[in-house]
């Protein structure tokens, strides 16, 4: 057997929530017009937040550096638009991560001059992809502000650069797109499949590996057969596979799309790159490949706009700091039964409670439901003992046990059979037919597992 016949599996566990795709997936990638004011802010990766480098009052670029990396794990902040820095304050993203906000007013200065200087973004000099060193690629993809699009937010830069003893045989590029309603990447295969290709063959050689395979759910033929296409007319170099995986929640996580792929287990604790992979999303690869052949930076999001709680479901690219609220009105504003708003898919999204909270560099999608996708809202009731959620946990932990030890505050416990290992990817939740709030309980047992780390350290 060769090694891409191992495509045909998938993983142990999963669930299989409806997809609702026909929604937005024939919407093709439409620009945002700028709104009146963008709240951008420092915090919109994983790792120690950027620092503000503006004041008040001062004009920036489009692309200019609003913040900066503060060290290894971290990524700076350009400006989404040209404009005027009104304020520097606290706040929060959609994803309620708490931290300061550099509020943009888009627009230019009266002064011709100054105008004409602001007016013309900020870009790095274009390097040769096919000569570009690691090293270069490397600090190509940190100044861009890069950050993965599949969700973690991970600075890509650090991504890129394993450490010595890890040799990387993989580069898996994440097509999947297994949250419902998403289309994102959807769009993105179907619309730059060339880019895409490319930028994963560039990858490739930045990280060593020597083997390259696109992963999409074979719930998108329309999206493998653009990537085949665009195979047969790109440029030679290292070969890369296409390949059709089961469709399967959350076939996207990264060690799930390993197994899926390879046939090789992630240890519980460990990363792709202890078993030679790497994974990054389609978007990541789109967006390396911009900012190494054509110097561009980050400044936008590229997201779906999808239930049935908003007029126009649409795939759209939005400034980074556009508050949600302006988002829903460009499609089309909510419907009277809208009863929920969420950031991201609806098995591992945050619903809102403001509106006003801005998009951030990896947002994949704000959906509005209505009640009826919600379906009825019942009191939880008792553990059934019945083992569906521990059938559907992907890294195979026992959910129902977990769920009551941080409920009880038993952390210790929790810790010693493995709560860490958890992905909070929902599927537990979702299998349970008591309705327990699983995901919330692990949540908060994981919270309390990292403080009692920190005050043992």
């Amino acid at each position: 057997m060769s090694w891409f016949q191992w495509g045909g599996r998938s993983f142990a566990g999963g669930v299989h929530p409806p997809d609702q795709k026909a929604l937005s997936q024939d919407c093709p990638l439409t620009d945002m017009p700028d709104p009146p004011l963008l709240l951008v802010p420092v915090v919109q990766h994983l790792g120690r937040p950027a620092v503000v480098k503006v004041a008040k009052g001062q004009w920036v670029r489009q692309g200019e550096v609003l913040a900066e990396a503060a060290g290894p794990v971290s990524a700076l902040v350009r400006a989404p638009r040209a404009g005027q820095v009104t304020a520097v304050e606290s706040g929060s993203t959609a994803s309620g991560f708490p931290g300061q906000l550099i509020l943009v007013k888009p627009g230019l200065p009266e002064d011709p001059v100054e105008a004409a200087r602001l007016g013309e973004p900020v870009t790095l000099e274009p390097l040769d992809p096919l000569r570009a060193t690691p090293a270069q690629v490397v600090e190509r993809v940190r100044d861009a502000g890069l950050v993965g699009q599949g969700g973690a937010a991970f600075p890509t830069a650090v991504k890129l650069t394993p450490p010595e003893g890890h040799a990387v045989e993989f580069l898996l590029i994440n097509g999947c797109e297994c949250e419902p309603y998403l289309t994102r990447d959807h769009r993105l295969m179907l619309e730059r499949p060339g880019p895409l290709l490319e930028g994963a063959r560039l990858l490739a050689r930045t990280v060593g590996a020597t083997r390259v395979v696109v992963g999409v759910e074979d719930n998108k033929p329309e999206a493998l057969e653009a990537l085949r296409k665009a195979l047969g007319a790109a440029s030679e170099g290292i070969p890369v596979e296409i390949l059709p995986v089961r469709t399967k929640y959350p076939q996207g996580a990264e060690k799930m799309l390993v197994e899926a792929v390879t046939g090789r287990v992630v240890p519980p604790g460990s990363l792709p790159l202890h078993v030679g992979c790497v994974v990054q999303n389609v978007g990541t690869a789109i967006a390396v490949w911009e900012a190494v052949a054509e110097g561009r930076v980050q400044t936008d999001a590229i997201l779906t706009v999808s239930g049935r709680g908003v007029l126009r479901p649409a795939n759209v690219r939005v400034p980074v700091g556009t508050p949600v609220a302006e988002v829903l009105d460009f499609c089309g504003g909510l419907t009277a039964d809208v009863e929920r708003v969420v950031v991201g898919g609806p098995m591992m999204g945050v619903a809102q409670h403001d509106l006003a909270s801005p998009v951030v560099k990896a947002c994949s999608g704000i959906l509005a439901l209505t009640g009826a996708e919600l379906g009825p809202q019942l009191e939880p009731g008792q553990c059934l003992r019945c083992a569906r959620c521990v059938e559907a946990c992907p890294v195979h932990l026992v959910p129902s046990r977990l769920a009551r030890l941080g409920e009880k505050g038993r952390v210790e416990e929790a810790r010693d059979q493995g709560i860490e290992v958890c992905m909070e990817c929902g599927t537990c939740a979702f299998a349970c037919p008591a309705g327990l709030p699983l995901v919330q309980w692990l949540r908060l047992a994981k919270q309390q597992v990292r403080e009692l780390s920190r005050r043992a350290s």
